[in-house]
């Protein structure tokens, strides 16, 4: 239906039959049956299962789902993961943490996170022993803190990006309020020289850390930036502050399954991630962190002497040595490595969405990933500059800018649109009732995330028409009042553009 009235139509010069063609040529584009794609019937209706009981995402129309950066799709194969667990434990019970099965791949129970380990170790660059997967992204930034920011009366700042996500900056406040000292002083903010702009240079960061370098402990910085979608210099800004001897984090939660990462190579103290975005595992699924080898050793002498020998931490049961975690005496003894920073045992059946991912990832390769992102992000520029030009209520004054840098080097599958004022609540609403879910930041911005595993050329294009669209009606005052009346519209506790 929508497909037979748009295309003969054109965005500028690119054509719906061209943005086809893309598609025709694309070398991922079988990955994109391993996922569920909601309907725009799934996104109206008030029940989860549709009258007929037809398997949700096959009904026709798909929506066009641009929101990755916020909640990638749920993998076809999660289901079976998670129903294999849960027949798992109710055939065996406690036999289930060490029992492998003929007619299943779930690995057993205790072993389960040290799997996902090995698979994921690829995505970020690092070996098995560098990687562990486990708690939420700010539980895992509060273990590293605790274990890497050792501030002095001499060393004692974070440096942090001044827009970073709150709870990042939530968790180095209360970090530097713990150790005893004032955020006002210690928190060092990177920000934008200019009011004007929202994005900061690599030399801005690199002068930031000169000037404060001899008072610093610790680098905490955002590998993408949430808001903007920038893509850090990762490699220079670590080797910059590695020369005056300060430790540096990332936060990798719109990076991982996003970019390359070169973790080890790079020489990275730490790094933490969520595995909802990108890496397409569930609402509050279960996080993951890096810590280079170098931090992860263990002395088994020195211990004998009575001596450390390895990292100080917040210690727990699951970071104890395999050998002797069951023979549950109190000399606490680290896994070499990640997973000696482990606290509580991982969920196993939160392991298994991720488990069931990961399967997608590893058939293909995040150079692959990368490459076609790259070619994503940059046809949905494209077409966004051709509609823009189209898109003015002057002759100077356009009606949305894209924010994010232009460089492919510099940013990831994400473009941040800012809307000129007043338009963003009427656009969202025409969207919405257009089945394409995209994500806002209010009061003005809307972030859109082509994830190369599954979305298309054409649902690029197809965004960008119904983009224009609605941008022209909520200008000339036509659209949608965004009361609810599109696609996710429903017996909401509280609406979607509320919470956001």
């Amino acid at each position: 239906m929508w497909e037979d009235q748009t295309s003969k139509k054109s965005i500028g010069e690119y054509t719906m039959e061209e943005a086809r063609a893309l598609d025709a040529s694309d070398s991922l584009r079988h990955l994109r049956s391993e996922f569920i794609i909601p309907t725009e019937d799934d996104l109206r209706r008030k029940t989860l299962s549709p009258k007929d009981n037809s398997p949700i995402g096959a009904q026709q129309y798909p929506c066009v789902y641009l929101c990755g950066n916020s909640l990638g799709l749920q993998p076809r194969r999660t289901a079976g993961y998670v129903n294999a667990h849960l027949k798992a434990w109710a055939a065996k019970g406690v036999f289930g943490h060490f029992k492998s099965h003929e007619d299943s791949d779930i690995p057993p129970f205790v072993n389960i996170d040290e799997v996902a380990a090995e698979r994921i170790a690829p995505i970020v660059g690092a070996s098995a022993s560098e990687v562990a997967v486990m708690e939420t992204l700010s539980a895992n930034l509060h273990l590293m803190m605790a274990s890497f920011y050792q501030p002095t009366k001499a060393r004692y700042k974070i440096i942090l990006e001044g827009k970073a996500f709150p709870s990042d900056h939530y968790a180095v406040e209360s970090q530097i309020r713990h150790h005893g000292f004032d955020p006002e002083h210690a928190m060092v903010l990177v920000e934008p020289a200019d009011p004007k702009q929202t994005t900061v240079t690599t030399a801005q960061v690199l002068s930031m850390i000169d000037e404060h370098a001899s008072s610093t402990a610790l680098i905490l910085l955002p590998g993408v930036q949430y808001y903007t979608g920038q893509y850090f210099d990762m490699p220079t800004i670590t080797a910059h502050a590695r020369s005056y001897g300060i430790v540096i984090g990332w936060d990798l939660a719109h990076a991982v399954g996003n970019v390359e990462l070169h973790l080890h190579d790079w020489d990275v103290d730490f790094a933490v991630w969520c595995s909802y975005k990108y890496l397409n595992c569930g609402p509050g699924a279960i996080a993951g962190l890096f810590v280079h080898e170098k931090h992860g050793q263990v002395d088994s002498r020195a211990m004998d002497k009575g001596q450390d020998g390895f990292r100080p931490r917040l210690s727990g049961w699951w970071g104890g040595d395999k050998a002797t975690r069951f023979q549950m005496g109190n000399r606490f003894v680290p896994i070499p490595g990640a997973a000696g920073f482990q606290v509580g045992n991982p969920c196993a059946l939160a392991i298994c969405p991720l488990l069931a991912s990961l399967e997608i990832f590893a058939l293909t390769s995040m150079t692959e990933i990368r490459s076609k992102s790259v070619r994503l992000t940059g046809y949905l520029e494209e077409l966004l500059q051709q509609s823009g030009s189209q898109a003015l209520d002057s002759s100077t004054d356009r009606l949305y800018t894209v924010i994010t840098p232009s460089g492919a080097s510099e940013r990831g599958a994400q473009l941040s649109i800012r809307l000129k004022a007043g338009l963003l609540e009427a656009v969202m609403a025409e969207l919405e009732a257009q089945g394409v879910v995209v994500d806002e930041r209010r009061p003005d911005v809307i972030r859109v995330a082509p994830a190369p595993l599954y979305n298309s050329f054409s649902e690029v294009w197809r965004f960008v028409h119904i983009f224009k669209v609605a941008c022209t009606k909520a200008y000339s005052g036509q659209g949608h009042d965004g009361k609810g009346s599109g696609a996710s519209a429903g017996s909401e506790d509280k609406g979607w553009s509320q919470i956001k």
